[in-house]
């Protein structure tokens, strides 16, 4: 195990900040329904990086332009289970007229990288790139094999991404027992003098569905009492507007524990609507971690406002925590009524894994030799990641994106929002702990 005094002299962090800035300048926008900018770019552009100091790679396209990169790195010990460290290359879109900065400029100020992608996820996929670089041309290999897979289409659920490499190529990651990506590892400020790291262990299930309504048809001013229209509207005012009940799953259990001895104060699991008041600024983030839910997010009918409609579609952004799927469905097909039908447009499944072991281990360490001024625990994950396909081939998986953060960073907020940015030294504190993480791992 390399320790402080005997690690080599090679500076993991050196480029990282160039390289965030040059992958946020490839615009890589994933629209969903099966359009995307510029995967294929960031996916060469990240085998050119490899290349240069000697590592080969592959690149799977599951359809044209939609590609991901998949590289094999190897380890002091060729015997040990290769770790999966994967990221994904696609972005969420951006309307350069609601940004302070061109979101694809990939401009540095203010101590900060800005830019789409700036935290989902591309400052990850800077980390990597800069810590495999700088360890190839020292000649410092890491413990064990790593499996290096930067994925397109993540943000549209991964169908021309990691599900379409599962599905098709599942020996590129089959060997694989353990894995790290999104998202986790960043720090919240608790006091002064603590800062708690949150590792992802858990993520919720997702369903996006599209509901369809039937009506009849006819003239805008005539009486209708079968209205597609009205029909469908009435099923998503019931879905938006549901209260779910609150569940406690393991890890938010953990999770409340830290929080408690960390904050001092009483956090009864049992007791959510009491616990959440007492939380204060953590509760916005917590909320979504402890219940279902099932958000509308479009809405589609007719074509001429004298015309009623024959049928009338919505989308819904459902998702649902370990071990309440079923109560998901349940609900929502109760919700719909008789009027409305639903189907799927994407699903995935919902993770959860115990906050222990050697891994675990290894990221406390490594956090905690770098900033000893931390605390641990575990976070679900209201959203998803490729972890979900992973973990469908057995790869037990953890968010860990290592980032000491200023306490006045809206993080969270940062992922889909405007003005996305990541400090400069933020990526420069992840470079080095990813780099000890690799000796230990």
């Amino acid at each position: 195990m390399t320790t402080s005094s005997d690690r080599p002299s090679y500076a993991a962090d050196a480029e990282v900040v160039e390289l965030c800035s040059e992958l946020i300048r490839i615009d890589t926008t994933n629209y969903g329904n099966g359009k995307s900018n510029g995967e294929r770019g960031a996916a060469e552009y990240v085998a050119a990086k490899l290349d240069e100091v000697g590592i080969e790679s592959t690149i799977y396209e599951s359809e044209p332009g939609r590609a991901t990169l998949v590289a094999h790195w190897d380890g002091e010990d060729q015997s040990a289970d290769p770790l999966l460290v994967h990221g994904h290359l696609d972005v969420v879109p951006a309307d350069p007229k609601d940004w302070k900065v061109d979101p694809f400029a990939g401009e540095i100020f203010d101590g900060c990288v800005w830019g789409r992608g700036a935290v989902d996820m591309k400052d990850f996929d800077a980390m990597v790139l800069s810590v495999v670089r700088a360890r190839q041309r020292a000649g410092v290999k890491p413990r064990r094999p790593v499996r290096l897979v930067f994925t397109a289409d993540e943000e549209a659920g991964g169908v021309y991404g990691a599900q379409w490499l599962i599905n098709n190529h599942p020996e590129t990651v089959a060997d694989c027992t353990e894995g790290i990506g999104e998202v986790g590892g960043f720090s919240i400020t608790v006091k002064d003098d603590l800062r708690l790291y949150l590792i992802e262990t858990a993520e919720k299930g997702m369903n996006w569905m599209r509901l369809k309504a039937r009506g009849t048809a006819g003239h805008g001013s005539m009486v209708n009492t079968d209205n597609a229209v009205t029909n469908l509207v009435e099923a998503v005012t019931r879905i938006g507007s549901h209260e779910w009940p609150l569940r406690v799953t393991p890890t938010v259990r953990e999770f409340l524990k830290t929080l408690e001895d960390v904050l001092e104060v009483e956090l009864d699991p049992e007791d959510m609507t009491t616990t959440l008041a007492k939380l204060g600024s953590f509760s916005r983030m917590f909320g979504a971690t402890i219940r279902n839910t099932a958000n509308p997010t479009m809405l589609n009918a007719g074509y001429k406002v004298n015309v009623i409609p024959g049928d009338a579609e919505a989308h819904i952004d459902g998702r649902f925590l370990p071990g309440y799927e079923d109560e998901f469905y349940a609900t929502i097909d109760e919700l719909l009524g008789d009027k409305v039908q639903r189907e799927t447009v994407v699903t995935d499944i919902a993770l959860e894994t115990e906050f222990s072991g050697g891994l675990v281990d290894a990221m406390k360490a490594c956090v905690q030799a770098e900033d000893a001024q931390s605390r641990f625990a575990p976070l679900l994950m209201s959203g998803g990641t490729d972890a979900k396909s992973w973990s469908r081939l057995g790869v037990r998986c953890f968010g860990f994106v290592p980032l000491q953060l200023p306490p006045d960073l809206d993080f969270m907020g940062m992922f889909h929002g405007i003005d996305e940015r990541v400090p400069t030294s933020a990526l420069e504190f992840g470079s080095r702990v990813l780099d000890r993480f690799l000796d230990q791992a």
